[in-house]
């Protein structure tokens, strides 16, 4: 097994997670060459990309979240390699990692080290990459304003609640979306662009997204004349009947202007902007996932 080998890019928060540090052990035991890096501040998981792939290490893994994932993913497209991407989903909520159906148990995420990788899009707005989804309106801001503390007891739950004690500073903004065969202008509460399918804990904006296909998921929530009901609803994890109350499309791009500049979250990093332009590089990151992934179109079947 000499090209097994590989690097783990371990987001400092969990240096010294035993549950890692053993399956870790377990992975060099069946053979692997496992080296470690932890982070230490902002702008380290991007160095560390550069020097595993100077290295010569043929295989990435991002051990965090999914912001991890996004920074992981920035510094391997910027250096235009070949080598494949794995995720260790050790996050509060680990979006990405549960539509992909990627286990969040240390040892058995690292077991997909040995399936062969995938040619998967990654999303941009502004030539700033997602791999899961950017979120905008009053999501965003939940999302962004949760404390780590609350997200380190309650997971995914911890955003629910800070949505719930802000309902007084619930408000809609407004923006006009154009793409391929797509125009929509309005009031709106939440936004999803999805690459991947979830965000803020599990909520399922882009229940059909697939991250092979080319092509960005949309799911705009317009505000009705119930605001608070109707964000509860969707809060409180009702989105099974997303469709019934949103409007949505799946487009190769996508501009949006607003009056008023919008908050953006792209997989945990908050943006804003009136005038935004979304995209896909298309298959442009390899990536290591469960062969029956959800998130992967298979010619034979079609969508998930």
């Amino acid at each position: 097994m000499s090209d097994a080998k590989a690097l783990l890019i371990l987001h400092g928060k969990q240096a010294l997670n035993d549950e890692v540090r053993e399956a870790v052990r377990q992975q060099r035991e069946l053979g692997w060459e496992l080296a470690v890096r932890v982070t230490w501040e902002a702008g380290d998981a991007q160095r560390l990309v550069r020097e595993a792939l100077a290295a010569g290490y043929p295989i990435v893994i991002a051990g965090g979240g999914d912001g991890t994932l996004r920074e992981v993913t920035e510094a391997m497209l910027e250096a235009n390699t070949d080598a494949s991407l794995a995720l260790m989903p050790l996050g509060s909520a680990n979006d990405f990692a549960r539509a992909a159906g990627i286990s969040l148990d240390p040892f058995e995420a690292l077991a997909l080290l040995g399936e062969p990788p995938q040619a998967v899009d990654v999303g941009e707005m502004d030539g700033q990459p997602f791999v899961n989804m950017a979120t905008g309106g009053f999501g965003s801001q939940v999302t962004a304003s949760t404390s780590e503390e609350l997200k380190r007891f309650l997971g995914g739950g911890a955003y629910l609640l800070t949505g719930l004690t802000r309902f007084s500073e619930i408000h809609s903004a407004r923006g006009r979306f154009s793409g391929p065969g797509f125009d929509w202008e309005g009031d709106f509460l939440a936004l999803g662009i999805g690459n991947g399918r979830q965000a803020g804990g599990g909520q399922l904006l882009c229940p059909q997204a697939t991250i092979n296909d080319g092509l960005l998921d949309l799911c705009i929530v317009p505000a009705p004349a119930d605001t608070v009901g109707t964000l509860g609803t969707l809060l409180s994890g009702g989105l099974l009947g997303v469709d019934a109350v949103s409007v949505s499309a799946r487009v190769p791009w996508l501009n949006v202007e607003a009056p008023k500049a919008i908050d953006i979250n792209l997989d945990g990093e908050p943006f804003s902007g009136a005038t935004l332009h979304f995209g896909v590089r298309a298959g442009a990151l390899r990536m290591h996932l469960p062969a029956d992934s959800p998130l992967l179109v298979r010619p034979d079947a079609g969508p998930a």
